[in-house]
């Protein structure tokens, strides 16, 4: 991989009205999304009557349908285009989280969750694929960073204003707004058009993207840390002594918001293999915080060196997927490495919510940090193999 000339960068147009049509789609989805992670658990172990395990269970049923949907979906991107695909996905998300105010049971809760999965797969894969395409080739790191703001914005905005809405309206109303607000991504994505590139439609990519599966093995062990710490973060910041369960969401989404802007036009001048290692080193120091300082001013720095280590993982993980794919393969790269999100948001909440049933949520985040220091070898690993490789 060649590393951008100084300055180069900075001639090519990136923050354009699509660009920045996309990012506001994004934001809508992800608060829908953020209201959700707010509101699942405590549904679940309160007027659904579940345990911790159930709301790892529920937070995670998506995963099923979600795994085989995104190969499938990195293929219709590549042949249909992406606009299709991110209508039908925040289309299939509106429907599913309208239902979910009106479900009686967790059976109920898991299966609009698998619902929801095919609504994340088609949303998610084609949205990045539409990023890659209308980024400058020099600034694909640049532009995941500062097209996740929408993302991460709505996971800082939606537990606070999902828990707002369930103090004045109940969890019925949390629902109907979440299903709202990814109503409003599907007219957004109007706005973005079709980014996929003409000359692509005779050499589409195939389900799975091979090269790509190396570096997002990487990438899923960061999602797995990512999916038990959201899944429990409420849950441990009440039994914590911490006054709003949203605290700890707040401060994650607001570091990696933060760090985004400010780090965002410098993550392409370090090979991401290497940054993405480093990125997962930093997240298991702030699992082993949680784990080792379980009172209100340890939950909240964990949680913020756990979004420090998130504000590079992703933008360096996808930089490093997409180096391995051409215009015409980045649906399918992008549903490969997507599939990280499945596992690892299955994996995650299942794991720590397992462990925290018998031994505390404490223990719960401690198996995070083996899964993640796990993740930074092999990103070494990775990272050292790519050093003599002749450059593209």
């Amino acid at each position: 991989m060649t590393t951008p000339l100084a300055g180069t960068e900075l001639t090519e147009p990136l923050v354009t009205r699509p660009f920045v049509a996309l990012a506001l789609a994004e934001l809508a989805y992800f608060t829908a999304d953020g209201i959700a992670i707010l509101a699942l658990p405590l549904q679940v172990t309160g007027p659904l009557g579940g345990t911790e395990a159930g709301a790892g269970l529920a937070f995670a049923a998506f995963a099923v349908t979600a795994l085989v949907g995104r190969p499938i979906a990195g293929r219709l991107t590549d042949t249909w285009g992406r606009l299709p695909l991110m209508t039908v996905g925040a289309a299939t998300a509106a429907v599913g989280l309208a239902l979910t105010a009106y479900a009686p049971s967790l059976t109920v809760v898991v299966a609009l969750r698998l619902l929801l999965g095919l609504g994340e797969a088609a949303f998610f894969v084609a949205a990045i694929a539409a990023v890659a395409d209308l980024a400058p080739p020099s600034r694909i790191g640049e532009a995941m960073s500062y097209n996740s703001l929408g993302l991460y914005l709505g996971l800082t905005l939606g537990p606070p204003l999902g828990e707002q809405v369930v103090s004045i309206g109940g969890f019925r109303a949390a629902w109907l707004v979440a299903a709202a607000l990814a109503a409003a991504a599907i007219l957004l994505v109007r706005l973005v058009g079709e980014t996929r590139e003409p000359a692509a439609d005779s050499e589409p990519g195939g389900l799975v993207h091979v090269p790509a599966i190396a570096p997002s093995l990487g990438f899923l062990t960061s999602i797995v840390a990512m999916g038990g710490f959201l899944t429990f973060a409420a849950l441990h910041a009440e039994r914590s002594g911490l006054p709003h369960a949203s605290l700890p969401l707040m401060v994650y989404g607001s570091t990696v918001v933060l760090g985004r802007i400010a780090f965002g036009r410098y993550v392409d001048r370090v090979p991401p293999l290497s940054l993405g290692a480093a990125a997962l080193a930093t997240m298991s120091l702030g699992m082993l915080l949680l784990t080792l300082v379980p009172t209100p001013a340890g939950v909240l720095a964990g949680s913020a060196l756990t979004a420090f280590g998130i504000v590079f993982s992703t933008p360096a993980f996808f930089s490093a997927i997409f180096a391995t794919a051409s215009p015409s393969e980045r649906g399918a790269a992008s549903g490969t490495a997507s599939v990280a999100l499945d596992l690892g948001l299955a994996a995650g909440p299942v794991m720590v919510g397992l462990v925290a049933e018998q031994q505390g949520i404490g223990r719960g985040f401690a198996a995070c940090v083996a899964v993640t220091l796990a993740g930074t070898a092999w990103t070494m690993l990775l990272a050292r193999r790519a050093v003599g490789r002749p450059a593209a």
